[in-house]
């Protein structure tokens, strides 16, 4: 399922910033994430993949190195890479699909800072099913509302930059993508954003199917309160997002406080 990035060599930037303190932060919210995933259930393996630009750079972005369960990463682990392929920093180099989806994602979606690609259960089984993978009968789907779309066209693995541009495309204005047959990407401005949706979107996910499997039907709400929901929600997350971000490093820092090094 996983296949190694072959042909990337290191390459000679100028920026002097790379161990600066606010890019060290975001080497070690970007671990936070990884790990609590793993405790979460929402890894697989060796594969999937979680990347950010690199503060202060519209070129360079940290992503996971091939062959690490999220379990293992640290903030040291993580790769800078930039869109050519070569490994500015650290030791590895990043699963090709992490690369070909990542760096065209972050290319062509300057909005996206962070994208957050798995195959967590619950979310990619609604990803498996025909119709709308999310309904509007729970209070936390409701946090997706007007946020997300699916890509109906899976293609096999994305190894080449046609596949990833493509990916990339099927974005447009929506932070979440329901990937038919593959899994779900969740991309946002910062780390605590993305995060902050990929662990509810799999809330959801994971209620919708719990209700799903008694086989009464769902009760969805009514449109008018899906709207004024969503935009309750959309009022808070900004603030909700970092203190979710912050509870994880505490969290960490107790159970696993080797993710920051």
């Amino acid at each position: 399922m996983a296949h190694a990035l072959m042909g990337s060599a290191p390459a000679i930037h100028s920026l002097k910033t790379l161990d600066s303190a606010v890019v060290e932060q975001a080497r070690i919210d970007l671990a936070a994430c990884f790990r609590m995933a793993h405790k979460l259930g929402l890894h697989e393996g060796i594969c999937n993949h979680f990347s950010a630009m690199v503060p202060g750079s519209n070129e360079l972005f940290l992503v996971n190195p091939y062959g690490w369960a999220f379990a293992e990463i640290t903030a040291s682990r993580l790769l800078i890479c930039d869109f050519g392929g070569n490994v500015v920093a650290g030791s590895g180099v990043p699963e090709a699909t992490a690369f070909f989806i990542h760096a065209r994602v972050h290319l062509n979606k300057p909005r996206a800072r962070v994208a957050l690609h798995t195959h967590m259960p619950n979310a990619t089984a609604l990803a498996m099913l025909e119709g709308p993978p999310l309904v509007w009968a729970g209070q936390t789907s409701l946090k997706f509302h007007g946020r997300l779309i699916v890509d109906d066209h899976y293609n096999g693995l994305a190894l080449d930059n046609d596949e990833g541009d493509r990916i990339a495309a099927s974005l447009g204005d929506a932070d979440i993508v329901f990937m038919r047959n593959h899994g779900v990407m969740v991309v946002g401005p910062d780390i605590a954003t993305a995060w902050d949706d990929l662990y509810y979107l799999e809330r959801a996910a994971e209620v919708q199917r719990l209700a799903m499997s008694t086989g009464r039907p769902l009760k969805e709400v009514a449109p008018d309160v899906i709207a004024h929901t969503a935009a309750q929600m959309r009022q808070t997350d900004g603030e909700s997002a970092r203190l979710h971000m912050a509870s994880i490093h505490r969290i960490l820092e107790r159970e696993q406080p080797d993710y920051r090094s």
